[in-house]
């Protein structure tokens, strides 16, 4: 039973947090639809109708729509049977492929086109083994992109089809089948109709991830794409009023897509009237069955494990020119992440950003989830709407938010002067989303009567709650914080928009610096930075599993 008082602890904290979501949510979107809609203190529409005359911007948010379909479309193609697999059979090595079908999360795709580009480019690996001269990467890197995002972001649609798969009532299948229906047509007339929320669910998060990606484009050297369009204009925010445009553009489909997905899935009817037990329900594959499933799996981990071992490949290239494989390979690279000035730099920033980032997520994070599960308070449901906003909100459009949002004397709250306290919050915000479902599920599963019982001894609300509630989801919670920290190390859109200055970039801007550079080995030191990020992401994601187990995949979820 929640209590319905509000003592002093409560009211702290929910003035706290609507500070934090006032200054560094509403603020900066309010900010830019007034730099898009408003001139002199009136309404207008002028900007919007320049951008739609305008032939770079109508190709820009042509080629990102495209790009954001085509992602979606390659990423439910694979996910579906690659979800029907592993949710309707047993096979052998089924728990190592679901592992390594997931490995694309321990890896941001900016990082993985620097390897797919040597790979795939003109005169690359691929071109060089068959003696073929194709433009893989057509379209100015357009394919390039489509494909590194799509081996990115499919684990995203898997969670979501998979999760949505394990709902469904085996005995419903069951009848199906029962009364003669064909594989197919028991796949197409009762399973496909009752996960069409999960795949929306996925569709969304991958579609929106798709359409504002700004690192992969970048490295593929793919300008006319929204991303990089709104990247290019955060130098003149002050004072061309496109990037506004571009940004609510984004910011207007986004929260379109998600209307629209509500009311489509929200008019129809997907529950069941009781789940039948599932134990038992998976179909044991082998021989042939087997093999040709392991056959198929195995192809799309390896797809999977290209760009990895093409980033692997380049960190150790000492010399790869017009060869298959680099000809000379060497761990100096490795070496030199810890000696060149801007690498040194880049990993302590992004340790000191990242580690106040989780602290900042952990505190908000527990005092989200207390007050929604043990405070009944007025407006639970935009509180719980707030901290998941950042799932669907761009990291794009908060941080160019930001640039025009904070433009201020103050020079620690100023980008252009001093951005860590920007990319502590925007690294916060972003993340936000996993500690707080983390901590959530940790009270959710904690019996109240034991904060109760500390209460009715005497025991002060923080009291409890320090020594009774928080001991009890720790394992949440610390799952939960090492994900924010190792996702904040990687974090791209953010760090390349807000990090102006050399001496304040992150790991990911100075991979970004060093790619631009003319030096001979900036692309092996830049990947090597790179593998070492991919690495700390992985060990994160290990020992996240390991302290949450299954429930783990529950934080990459959109429902």
């Amino acid at each position: 039973m929640k209590p319905r008082a509000f003592t002093p602890g409560t009211v702290a904290m929910l003035a706290g947090l609507a500070a934090f979501f006032g200054l560094f949510l509403v603020y900066p979107v309010v900010w830019m639809l007034r730099g898009a809609f408003v001139v002199d203190g009136r309404f207008t529409l002028e900007f919007f109708a320049m951008a739609f005359r305008s032939p770079l911007v109508v190709g820009a948010l042509t080629n990102s729509f495209l790009i954001g379909a085509l992602v979606t479309i390659f990423t439910t193609l694979l996910a579906l049977p690659l979800a029907h697999l592993f949710t309707r059979y047993d096979f052998p090595c089924k728990t190592l492929l679901s592992a390594l079908l997931l490995a694309p999360m321990i890896l941001p795709p900016f990082v993985g086109a620097i390897g797919m580009r040597q790979f795939f480019g003109t005169f690359g690996s691929v071109n060089l083994l068959f003696g073929l001269n194709i433009d893989w990467l057509g379209g100015g890197g357009f394919w390039g992109v489509v494909i590194m995002l799509t081996l990115n972001l499919y684990p995203i649609m898997f969670l979501n089809v998979s999760a949505a798969m394990a709902n469904v009532d085996p005995t419903l299948r069951e009848a199906a089948e029962n009364m003669g229906a064909p594989p197919w047509r028991v796949f197409r007339t009762v399973t496909l109709p009752l996960i069409v929320p999960g795949c929306f669910a996925g569709a969304i998060l991958v579609f929106i991830w798709a359409f504002t990606d700004l690192g992969t484009p970048l490295i593929f050297g793919l300008s006319r794409v929204v991303s990089v369009q709104i990247f290019d204009r955060v130098t003149d925010v002050g004072t061309n009023p496109m990037g506004y445009v571009l940004v609510c553009v984004v910011l207007l489909l986004t929260v379109a897509l998600f209307v629209v997905s509500k009311r489509l899935v929200g008019a129809k009817r997907y529950e069941m009237l009781a789940r039948g037990h599932t134990a038992g329900s998976e179909r044991r594959l082998s021989g042939w069955r087997a093999a040709l499933v392991l056959a198929g799996i195995g192809a799309v981990v390896a797809m999977a494990l290209v760009p990895h071992a093409s980033v692997v490949l380049q960190s150790l290239a000492d010399r790869w020119f017009f060869t298959v494989l680099p000809s000379e390979m060497s761990f100096d690279h490795y070496m030199e992440v810890f000696a060149h000035p801007l690498t040194v730099s880049s990993v302590r920033n992004s340790l000191f950003y990242s580690s106040l980032s989780a602290g900042v997520d952990l505190v908000l994070g527990v005092m989200i989830a207390y007050l929604l599960t043990r405070r009944k308070i007025p407006g639970a449901s935009v509180l719980d709407a707030m901290a998941m906003l950042p799932l669907a909100l761009p990291g794009l459009v908060l941080a160019f938010g930001y640039v025009g949002g904070f433009n201020w004397k103050l020079d620690w709250l100023n980008p252009r002067d001093n951005p860590t306290v920007l990319l502590v919050v925007a690294y916060s915000v972003r993340r936000l989303p996993y500690i707080v479902r983390s901590a959530y599920a940790g009270f959710q599963q904690t019996s109240i009567t034991l904060e109760e019982a500390s209460l009715n001894l005497g025991a002060s609300a923080w009291r409890t709650l320090r020594k009774i509630t928080i001991p009890l989801v720790m394992a949440n919670l610390v799952a939960g914080t090492v994900l924010t920290f190792s996702y904040a190390m990687l974090e791209v859109s953010d760090s390349l928009i807000l990090a102006m200055r050399e001496k304040f970039y992150p790991i990911t801007k100075a991979i970004y610096s060093l790619m631009g550079r003319i030096e001979p080995n900036a692309p092996s030191v830049a990947s090597a930075l790179g593998v070492l990020g991919m690495l700390l992401l992985a060990a994160s994601l290990f020992a996240a599993s390991k302290v949450l187990g299954k429930k783990m995949g529950q934080l990459f979820r959109a429902g």
